[in-house]
């Protein structure tokens, strides 16, 4: 698809990086955002920050002055903190919102004008496990993901009339740099009986043995490149099952359950 033009936010490392190369390896013309530079070859590299408004807004009118079109934006910007709610400094709190949710919020706003105009367009909206399965000691960063999952699904009713799709796509456990990016504060952790740290040390485990990203790159290429995508997708086998148990099990129980892994 040579005629395809896309944007892969957050995609100079971890999954948006090997969602990006995927998209090139389909034919895709790919515009990579991130805050800091950036080359490969193969892919073309904006810098800016997801959560400045302004600075979207220009990179989409950098992609359309020369690309000329817009056909697919992936949102994958975002990173991690951890520690306890009681704790956590309320500019912490902010700044993962503004990233991770804000940041889809600030890119798509810049890119809807062109698409439903030309009645045509993809939006990709990278969520996560942590969405339906709220982690605890991470608990803004599952918030975070599951604010794209409600917004996702809104936006969609609201452009399906315009020929614009909007989906969201669930990684579970990558083995990327997030790990080690992830913002960890362990204040209140004698309080809380060493639970902080333990939590954190088991998701940064379950993480590192986790999917390799090149995999979960071509499966959200694979997506993105659907004419009529669901609202949301799952990646991997075994979180599928485990979304589709959070959904049967009454809530008491999958909370506990939740509780009983990370807490």
């Amino acid at each position: 698809m040579p005629e395809f033009v896309a944007i892969v936010t957050g995609g100079s490392s971890g999954i948006g990086l090997a969602a990006a190369r995927a998209l090139r390896d389909q034919g895709l013309t790919v515009f990579v955002v991130s805050r800091r530079p950036f080359t490969e070859k193969g892919l073309h590299h904006l810098c800016c920050d997801v959560a400045d408004e302004r600075q979207c807004a220009e990179a989409v009118q950098s992609v359309l002055h020369k690309a000329g079109d817009l056909d697919l934006l992936v949102n994958c910007a975002g990173f991690g903190i951890s520690g306890a709610v009681e704790f956590t400094e309320a500019a912490e709190a902010k700044k993962q919102m503004e990233v991770n949710f804000f940041g889809c919020v600030n890119m798509t706003k810049a890119a809807l004008g062109h698409m439903r105009q030309r009645g045509n367009g993809r939006i990709v909206n990278i969520s996560s496990v942590a969405a339906p399965a709220a982690i605890p000691f991470q608990a803004y960063y599952s918030a975070s993901k599951a604010a794209i999952n409600a917004w996702t699904a809104a936006l969609a009713n609201e452009l399906r009339p315009y020929g614009v799709s909007v989906t969201a796509v669930q990684p579970g456990d990558i083995k990327t740099g997030f790990t080690a990016a992830r913002e960890k504060s362990v204040a209140g952790d004698e309080a809380y009986g060493g639970r902080i740290s333990r939590s954190v040390a088991k998701m940064e485990h379950d993480e590192q043995n986790g999917m390799d990203p090149a995999k979960a790159g071509a499966y959200i290429a694979k997506i993105a490149l659907k004419k009529h995508p669901k609202p949301v997708y799952t990646i991997g086998l075994s979180y599928k099952a485990i979304c589709v148990l959070l959904k049967l099990l009454p809530c008491r129980l999958a909370n506990w359950a939740i509780g009983k892994l990370y807490a």
